[in-house]
């Protein structure tokens, strides 16, 4: 049996969930919200889904889409911001689940730079545009993790960041790589709500 998965989307972007829910090569138990929680009370809501969904889940996979970004604002971006959250946390009753990022095609352009010289090593980096204009920072700051170096490797990140068809192609070994990271020393450096 798979691991435990939640995904976290943007409404806009829920073709791209159902996608993931209908391929019968993935091998996972889905602990995604389905339907609408029929309540007014965004408190009630959100307790929902991390006590329902989200407790026992061990991976959450944030599909990354135009609708993703930190700049489009709290009310805007309220329950991503919240689910990440929930995600990252670590306490009584709830494990820190892994992040996978999924950055759909239209999308990636905005994500994905190519190389760059870099002009404290001289060596050439693979950009990744990860900020307020693409992503909440619940997914930046932790694929980010603050360093002293001038690029990040794998071992330096707590989220993992896939284009959509390299995840099709192999989504049981995305969710491998992101659950690994629940037991990684960037585990230890993660922040929940990140300023």
């Amino acid at each position: 049996m798979g691991h435990k998965v939640y995904i976290s989307f943007k409404t806009e972007d829920s073709a791209y969930k159902e996608q993931i829910q209908s391929w019968s090569h993935l091998d996972y138990v889905d602990k995604s919200l389905n339907e609408a929680i029929q309540s007014n009370d965004q408190d009630y809501i959100l307790r929902t889904i991390r006590e329902d969904y989200l407790r026992d889940s061990t991976v959450t996979i944030f599909i990354i889409g135009q609708h993703s970004a930190e700049s489009a604002g709290p009310i805007e971006q309220y329950f991503i911001k919240r689910e990440l959250q929930a995600s990252l946390f670590d306490g009584q009753g709830n494990t820190k689940s892994g992040l996978l990022g999924v950055v759909v095609p239209e999308f990636e352009a905005s994500i994905f730079g190519g190389g760059q010289r870099c002009e404290t090593c001289n060596g050439v980096h693979t950009l990744v545009k990860l900020n307020d204009s693409t992503v909440v920072k619940e997914f930046s700051y932790n694929y980010f993790l603050p360093q002293e170096r001038c690029a990040w490797t794998e071992d330096d990140r707590y989220c993992v960041l896939v284009r959509w068809n390299e995840f099709r192609a192999d989504p049981n070994r995305w969710i491998d790589m992101a659950f690994d990271k629940r037991s990684s020393i960037a585990a230890t450096r993660t922040r929940v709500r990140p300023a």
